[in-house]
């Protein structure tokens, strides 16, 4: 099993004191080798932890002096020290399936492993999970998980999954929820598969067998125009507002009966069906901001002044973990480590760049500001084509394109969610793009605080 790797130590910290050097290889701590960075933590939250290190191909023992629960300081260059659990699943709207060739290596890697569902947020089928990992979810509480369900039908969910496994893995979800486990679930609905009465089916199973599920994500598929699935194809707009019925329909029921609505649309839903987004209340704390539920109704109370601080989602373990950067597909943004370049003056023109579902929500927005001066610019994802229209999924060939037919001399705003350490998906980072841009928080206030100036706060305030 290799060692992790010190890939930064903070300046200060109990580490630095005591030595610990970038390069460093973690070989056991206290005598015992981590299997992952969740073990890990828990064993260098103890007072004055011993740590076998291999530098310049020596082994040594440095301890570091420090109370129990004090930060070590370092950061290692993985999550998993062991090997990462694959996902032996065939599902035909796996999205990973349907990236372009040529991308990096890691971006392909499709996991199935609770232990990145507990650190990043990652979906697990639990069609690999075993009485092992039940009782080590439990005793350490690794919680919240989050679970891909697609359908309570047993049949119906092995043929989704691609593996006979799936009609009986979500066992392990029921026995998750028995030991108080928090789990979020989540639906991706593939037309003329898992819509309609199947979907009203699924929703009637988890009021059934699993209602004490923190939330459950009806999402929309993704469908690249690399797909190879035969059966896969995008919603159409009577097809969305169904699904939207169906989840309006159930929120009801699981309101009356158990007091939350549970079960959430994605934003995606409401924008193709033309529908009003829900009132902030009725999405019970956002809880699956991250999956695209309430997005845009917190963006626009952020943009609006109605929220004062961002309203992502919650950080979970890595809130206070020595942490370990998140690779491939799902690698989130890393705060401070973006680019800036800053374009045009100050007063000049301002251009914010977004995919094209993006638009749909920034337009209305702007609009109501009326200056002239602004403006906001869709970019039509052609790299992953289909119907991918997510801000996140915006590369580098795609904004060059659409930046190159725009004036010099602007100012251009990029969400900081189209970038992971720096580089779009496509691995060209903002140097390369015809236009200066500057990179700003992906969040409504961070937007506002460009184009609203304080004292016209003020003004509106008094």
């Amino acid at each position: 099993m290799p060692a992790p790797v010190v890939v930064a130590v903070a300046p200060g910290s109990a580490a630095a004191r005591a030595g610990v050097a970038v390069g460093d290889e973690v070989v056991s701590i206290n005598g015992i080798v981590p299997r992952d960075v969740i073990q890990y933590q828990l064993l260098v939250d103890d007072a004055d932890p011993v740590l076998d290190l291999i530098r310049g191909g020596l082994t040594q023992d440095l301890e570091v002096p420090k109370p129990a629960g004090e930060p070590l300081g370092i950061e290692v260059d993985s999550a998993l020290f062991d090997q990462v659990r694959t996902c032996d699943n065939h599902c035909e709207f796996c999205f990973i399936h349907q990236l372009p060739p040529g991308m990096r290596k890691s971006l392909y890697l499709r996991d199935d492993d609770y232990r990145l569902s507990f650190l990043y947020g990652n979906f697990t089928t639990l069609t690999r999970f075993t009485e092992a990992d039940l009782e080590r979810v439990i005793t350490e509480n690794l919680s919240p998980l989050y679970v891909s369900i697609h359908a309570t039908d047993p049949d119906v969910r092995s043929d989704l999954l691609g593996n006979r496994r799936g009609a009986t893995s979500l066992r392990w979800m029921r026995a998750l929820l028995d030991h108080g486990v928090e789990v979020h679930g989540q639906v991706v609905v593939c037309p003329g598969l898992n819509d309609g009465d199947v979907l009203d089916d699924t929703l009637a199973g988890v009021f059934d067998q699993y209602p004490e599920l923190a939330s459950l994500a009806v999402v929309p598929l993704g469908i690249s125009d690399h797909s190879n699935g035969a059966r896969m194809r995008a919603h159409t707009v009577e097809e969305a507002a169904t699904v939207v019925g169906v989840v309006h329909r159930w929120q009801e029921r699981f309101l009356s009966v158990t007091g939350r609505r549970l079960v959430f649309a994605a934003d995606e839903y409401y924008l193709q069906a033309n529908l009003p987004f829900p009132r902030p209340e009725t999405y019970e704390g956002f809880p699956m901001h991250e999956d695209g539920i309430g997005m845009a109704r917190t963006f626009e109370l952020e943009f609006t002044g109605e929220l004062t601080e961002p309203s992502g989602p919650r950080a979970g373990f890595f809130a206070w973990v020595d942490g370990a950067p998140a690779t491939g597909y799902r690698t989130p943004p890393t705060p401070g480590s973006t680019p800036v370049r800053v374009g045009g003056r100050r007063d000049a023109p301002i251009g914010i760049l977004t995919g094209s579902l993006g638009a749909q929500i920034l337009g209305p927005l702007v609009g109501n500001l009326s200056r002239d001066d602004v403006r906001v610019i869709e970019v039509t994802n052609r790299f992953f084509g289909g119907n991918v229209g997510v801000t996140g999924l915006l590369v580098g060939e795609d904004l060059a394109r659409v930046l190159t037919a725009q004036p010099d001399g602007h100012r251009y705003l990029l969400p900081d969610v189209c970038l992971s350490s720096g580089r779009f998906l496509d691995g060209t980072s903002p140097d390369d793009l015809p236009r200066p841009v500057e990179v700003v928080a992906t969040d409504g206030i961070a937007l506002r605080q460009i184009l609203v100036p304080a004292t016209t706060d003020q003004m509106v305030a008094s």
